[in-house]
């Protein structure tokens, strides 16, 4: 489960990068995105060993 937990998750990031960013970089803020997806990535990273 877990296995297909994760490649499911990397085709979800796949997916929203390759839409939102096309969009970002048009409006000029493409670092933002970067930035939220670092963010999100540590918040969930942060979120799953505190309820180990």
């Amino acid at each position: 489960m877990g296995v297909a937990f994760g490649v499911i998750a990397g085709i979800m990031v796949f997916i929203s990068l390759d839409e939102l960013l096309p969009t970002a970089e048009e409006t000029g803020e493409h670092h933002y995105a970067i930035y939220g997806l670092i963010a999100g990535m540590a918040v969930m990273a942060f979120s799953l060993l505190m309820f180990l």
